[in-house]
């Protein structure tokens, strides 16, 4: 079989520092437990995918869980062959000499001589060899724990335990159809955590969505109640330095009781919660809407009040359109507010949007951005727009009083739509949006969202 692995030899611990189990090893005795693990057999953990949350994620677990060798195994999947540009490989080396600890640590595992060499050009750097020594290649600034890095799919998950999806949504379904493939003769159903946002739209044989854990149950054959999503008020590398947050799992009671307390840490509050898609659903509307808010903070100047103006009228888009996928979605608070709230504060969509309106990027250079990795709310603008643009999904308009699809009550989704995908208007024109004098209260959009009216079950591909 080809393909790498590399694990980390050089300390007792995972990242050279001192464990204390502070009630770790019961955790993972009591999944081990219900995953039905024998003494000598360890729980197999991977992530697929090596984008910041990613590996944020397993460098978590890595930490938390990497000492108990004879229990766990935790590792990571990324594609090969990715190089690192001599830019990325210059500002590396002086992140590297900016930390005594990492320099320490590559010193002790003989690896910080490569290190040099890519600063001078002599040597090209792989994205997969520098995350082995604890380096994102989309969060340069934040040195992780030393991570096991296998470069060939089918080694890293064929038995796996938990498998943890890192891949962006629009990534997803291709990569675990192939997964798919490999778990054919597999006699028991792994369990899987999404930390994908976003979304795709299908218009046959109805028009419905389809998120990240229906596109995984699709392309595995491993059913839904296997399948949960992880979110929350997350920014990977302030999680990894420690910064509180909390997040929530979502999915059915059987996993997402026992995860929670799993994945639970002093810094890292994980809650559980049954509405999984409305969850997934809020996932990828705050990296649409994201952007929008990026845009009004880069042409106001960082104004307090045409953000929070902005920020009163797209929660309630959001409201609106969960109430058309969901007859009663989790609402609009707490750690789902909260995680709309620093996405649009702070995550890569809304610095998407600042950089466009600024002119430091074009739409000509994709979504794929250097250092950021994938802006997903791009293709969620696309997927939202063409899902609710349907007029067999029509809704009565409140002051026109006739039948109007979903998208002409969501103004700036529409305005997010001309400007990201047609490309009929420029940025400034979220400012347009947002002062126009014929907008009605948020709240008169709320009031119609939770008047029972507009739930449609054929969204979800249900009678």
């Amino acid at each position: 079989m080809v393909g790498s692995v590399v694990g980390v030899h050089s300390s007792p611990h995972s990242n050279g520092s001192v464990h204390h189990s502070n009630g770790a090893e019961d955790k993972l005795d009591e999944l081990r437990r219900l995953l039905g693990k024998s003494e000598g057999d360890p729980l197999k953990i991977v992530g697929v995918g090596a984008g910041a949350w990613g590996s944020v994620f397993v460098a978590l677990l890595q930490d938390a869980y990497g000492h108990f060798r004879d229990k766990v195994q935790i590792r990571i999947w990324r594609r090969p062959g990715r190089p690192v540009d001599r830019c990325t490989a210059e500002h590396l080396f002086e992140v590297i000499n900016s930390r005594e600890d990492v320099l320490r640590r590559l010193i002790r595992r003989c690896a910080y001589l490569k290190y040099v060499e890519g600063r001078l050009g002599d040597r090209t750097l792989y994205a997969d060899e520098i995350l082995r020594d604890g380096f994102c290649l989309n969060m340069i600034d934040t040195p992780l724990c030393p991570l096991k890095v296998v470069t060939n799919l089918q080694e890293a998950v064929w038995d796996a335990d938990i498998v943890v999806n890192g891949l962006p949504s629009t990534e997803t379904r291709e990569v675990f159809e192939e997964i798919g493939r490999y778990w054919e003769e597999r006699t028991r159903d792994p369990v899987i955590i999404s930390l994908a946002k976003g979304i795709e739209a299908a218009l046959d044989p109805v028009p419905h969505i389809i998120t990240p854990t229906q596109m995984i149950s699709h392309a595995t054959g491993v059913p839904i109640e296997n399948i949960l999503y992880l979110g929350g008020p997350n920014i990977a590398s302030e999680i990894y330095n420690k910064e509180y947050a909390n997040a929530r799992i979502c999915g059915a009671v059987k996993w997402r009781k026992p995860l929670a307390q799993f994945l639970r840490q002093p810094h890292f509050i994980v809650w559980d919660n049954s509405d999984l898609i409305t969850h997934e659903v809020m996932g990828g509307l705050k990296n649409v809407y994201a952007i929008g808010a990026g845009m009004v903070a880069a042409l106001t100047n960082e104004s307090a009040t045409s953000k929070s103006v902005y920020f009163a009228h797209c929660t309630s888009e959001m409201i609106f359109i969960t109430h058309l996928l969901a007859e009663e979605p989790e609402k609009l608070a707490g750690p789902l507010l909260a995680d709309t709230y620093v996405t649009l504060l702070k995550g890569r969509n809304a610095w998407y949007g600042q950089m466009l309106a600024k002119g430091e990027l074009s739409l000509d250079m994709g979504d794929s951005i250097k250092g950021k990795g994938t802006i997903q709310g791009v293709s969620a603008v696309d997927a939202f727009y063409e899902l609710l643009s349907q007029s067999s999904l029509s809704v009565l308009h409140p002051e026109e009083n006739k039948p109007v699809a979903p998208v002409e009550l969501c103004p700036f989704l529409k305005t997010l739509y001309k400007i990201l995908i047609k490309r009929e208007l420029l940025t400034p024109a979220i400012l347009q949006a947002l002062r126009d004098e014929t907008m009605y209260d948020p709240r008169d959009r709320i009031e119609m969202a939770q008047s029972h009216a507009l739930y449609r079950p054929s969204l979800l591909g249900q009678p």
